[in-house]
């Protein structure tokens, strides 16, 4: 076999999502709560576009989707995935034509089903608490050929409803016309106010476009869309704004793509007017939805009680890390000291994500942590928060007690603070334990209020050198306390 064997790959699961815009596969791999995604292609065949007029896909949107199905059946086979999954909405459900798509893609091996509007529906709202598991409001779904909505609340999906609105099928149908169609289908199914004072979840390209640009248009210092906020009135604004867009402008937005931008002034008059009719009091923002769902919704229940946040940076940890097991440890050891503090999760995903920097040049490592924070795929974080997680990164590898930009921006001077004082309890634990585990099991760190005791049994005493005592120091001094060392 030689002196060097192939390590084994762990199992690889696929969707491909033949979407009334799109045509997708995105390829997993990892922990089956937070699965990383190893590979993700679109083609924007447009499948949709047409189909309320004709009631057939056009041919040159079939002929491209049938492209993009045997490109992507070779990719899946060069990939050796394990597991595939092959669905279709709206537009195939609802095209004349649509069975020979079926066909052209069981011949490639891709075994396509065909969802119901409330099985997408359903997938949608399992993707968004996949992402925001404590979401409680309506998540709405827009594609190519229809809008679904779902409530979601303690983590279950509710009532669900699939319409006839998708982006590509209310093209040149503005203004009077729009609201009339949109406002009947809400009330006939018994959906107005539906959503008084909840949020609104995002799902669908076309309104991560619009989130997308509004962060281009408010200099949003966080590049992240995943539970990224609008208000209805800010929706109100981007349906005029976009009206004075021509497509240079357009271009300058950053990953908003050609085909997403067509589409983006019907896609925002819309959105307003369904915000409007089920009441909602904000949007948020959501990259997890049906394809997401898809694979939460197969989960046994243990794992799907799992925080995905904590799930994906004790991963990350044990990929980057020196010390897989160190993370928990610090975690159990410094949490004495911040019992009576929320933001219990965040604090213990920095303990997971504390060894990330240590592969970086020394002089970067504080600007590593940061990074790592700011634009790492987590979920199940809100912006402010991961400025906390920046800030706790930073200062465990050392940036100090500064906050670097676009922190402030992010999160308030409590907020900050608290996270200074995490980095440097971890900063504490790791320089005292060498990354080994018995100097934590066996030491204690106290606060009384006015000491901050380290105690440390027998030998041990001998691990209090300089750069412990001066770690030590710096976090009592943070935390407004006398140093204190027993043993």
């Amino acid at each position: 076999m030689g002196l060097f064997r192939r390590m084994a790959s762990p199992p690889r699961k696929a969707i491909v999502d033949i979407g009334s815009n799109s045509v997708r596969l995105v390829v997993y791999q990892g922990q089956p709560r937070c699965p990383a995604v190893l590979f993700n292609e679109k083609v924007m065949a447009g499948l949709g576009r047409g189909l309320a007029e004709t009631g057939r896909i056009d041919p040159a949107g079939l002929a491209q989707a049938h492209g993009a199905l045997t490109r992507f059946a070779a990719v899946l086979r060069e990939m050796e995935v394990t597991e595939i999954r092959t669905v279709a909405t709206a537009a195939v459900r609802d095209a004349a034509n649509g069975a020979g798509l079926i066909e052209a893609a069981g011949a490639l091996g891709l075994n396509p089903e065909i969802l119901s509007g409330e099985q997408e529906a359903m997938a949608a709202g399992e993707g968004v608490l996949s992402g925001i598991p404590d979401a409680d409001g309506v998540v709405g779904d827009l594609g190519g050929g229809s809008l679904e909505l779902v409530r979601v609340a303690d983590g279950r999906c509710g009532e669900r409803v699939s319409f006839p609105l998708g982006v590509l099928r209310i093209a040149g149908l503005r203004g009077k016309p729009l609201e009339a169609r949109v406002v009947k289908l809400i009330r006939e199914a018994g959906w107005t106010k539906r959503g008084q004072g909840l949020p609104f979840y995002l799902v669908g390209g076309s309104w991560r476009a619009l989130a997308r640009l509004d962060m281009h248009l408010t200099g949003y210092p966080l590049p992240i869309i995943h539970q990224y906020s609008m208000s209805p009135a800010r929706i109100a604004t981007l349906g005029r704004t976009i009206a004075h867009l021509d497509k240079p402008r357009l271009r300058e937005v950053p990953g908003l793509s050609s085909g997403r931008a067509g589409t983006l002034a019907d896609a925002t008059a819309l959105l307003g007017l369904v915000v409007r009719e089920l009441g909602s009091r904000e949007t948020i923002a959501s990259t997890y939805g049906l394809r997401e769902g898809l694979l939460f919704e197969a989960l046994d229940p243990a794992t799907r009680a799992q925080d995905p946040l904590i799930v994906a940076t004790r991963e990350e940890g044990r990929l980057l890390g020196r010390f897989p097991e160190h993370g928990d440890l610090l975690h159990d050891w410094i949490a004495p000291l911040f019992a009576r503090e929320p933001h219990e999760r965040i604090r213990q995903a920095a303990c997971l994500l504390a060894d990330v920097g240590w592969h970086a040049n020394p002089d970067f490592r504080a600007e590593r942590g940061l990074e790592v924070a700011l634009h790492g795929h987590w979920v199940a974080i809100r912006a402010a928060e991961r400025a906390m997680l920046a800030q706790a990164l930073f200062t465990s590898l050392g940036g100090g007690v500064a906050t670097p930009a676009p922190l402030a921006a992010l999160a308030n001077a409590d907020e900050l603070k608290k996270a200074i004082a995490w980095g440097l309890a971890i900063r504490l634990g790791q320089r005292l334990s060498a990354g080994l585990a018995g100097p934590l099991q066996r030491a204690t760190l106290r606060d009384d209020g006015a000491r901050l005791t380290l105690d440390l049994a027998g030998a041990d005493r001998a691990l209090y050198g300089e750069a412990v005592e001066k770690r030590h120091a710096a976090l009592a001094t943070m935390m407004g306390r006398m140093p204190v060392v027993t043993g």
